[in-house]
């Protein structure tokens, strides 16, 4: 550990400095599966504690050039309360995760992308399609929130969230796509799954007329999605290793 970043951890409780990894790590990972849009889109996660802080990522930096240590920390009114690296927010990502960590009290995690496989999918008329086993895990977590122009408008936050429900994933239409878990590590594994299944529905159709499976099997699938949000437990380590397997700093 660098001096710097251990004084950056000394300014800071052990729990905020936990999630603050993770949701740099979750950066790093977008950026490591091509997801990111330059210096565009949020990933969020609430500070543990009373008082509804949450931290995203400094304006002007690219996905894979943030730390723990550069996130900013700004209150439920996008007021910067800790600058990061840049004291800097983009405020259409405030918008949008302002909007669903202050109506849902278990959002620990916010993440939202503009990855052209999601954008194409929020563009389908009817939205995502049962065409693999991976959609119909998704199928039962999705809500859709129409295009409103550039979510400058604090006035859409209201009907973002009334849009997303008690949802785990959100289509926004003509837009991108939205997740949110209870931590960085559930919200990034709905990210996988509702991103992969993305990409498997503009490869299929790219080839003609699909073929679905039966409404029985659609039904059996949704029923098993329910607890699909657990599997971070697994998969949260195992990309944790990943990263540190290629020498990321991240943590730092």
């Amino acid at each position: 550990m660098t001096e710097a970043t251990a004084t950056r951890q000394s300014q800071m409780s052990q729990a905020e400095w936990e999630v603050r990894k993770d949701l740099a790590a979750a950066y790093r990972l977008v950026a490591l599966y091509g997801w990111e849009d330059l210096v565009f889109t949020h990933l969020s996660a609430r500070v543990p504690g009373p008082e509804h802080h949450f931290l995203i990522n400094p304006y002007g930096w690219l996905f894979d050039e943030i730390t723990a240590s550069s996130l900013i920390k700004v209150d439920s009114e996008g007021e910067i309360v800790d600058p990061g690296a840049t004291n800097r927010v983009n405020p259409a990502g405030f918008t949008i995760h302002s909007a669903v960590h202050m109506a849902r009290e278990e959002a620990g995690a916010v993440l939202h992308l503009h990855a052209a496989d999601g954008v194409a999918v929020s563009a389908h008329k009817e939205g995502l399609l049962p065409l693999s086993q991976t959609a119909m895990l998704c199928l039962d977590h999705i809500s859709f929130h129409d295009y409103e122009g550039v979510a400058l408008n604090l006035d859409e936050r209201e009907r973002l969230v009334k849009d997303l429900g008690d949802k785990n994933m959100m289509l926004l239409r003509n837009h991108g796509t939205l997740t949110v878990g209870k931590d960085v590590a559930e919200a990034f594994t709905y990210m996988y799954f509702l991103m992969k299944a993305s990409e498997i529905q503009v490869r299929t159709l790219g080839q003609g007329e699909p073929y679905l499976p039966s409404q029985a099997a659609i039904d059996t699938t949704s029923d098993q999605s329910k607890q699909l949000g657990m599997a971070s437990q697994l998969t949260w380590p195992a990309l944790l290793r990943k990263l540190e397997r290629i020498g990321s700093d991240y943590a730092t």
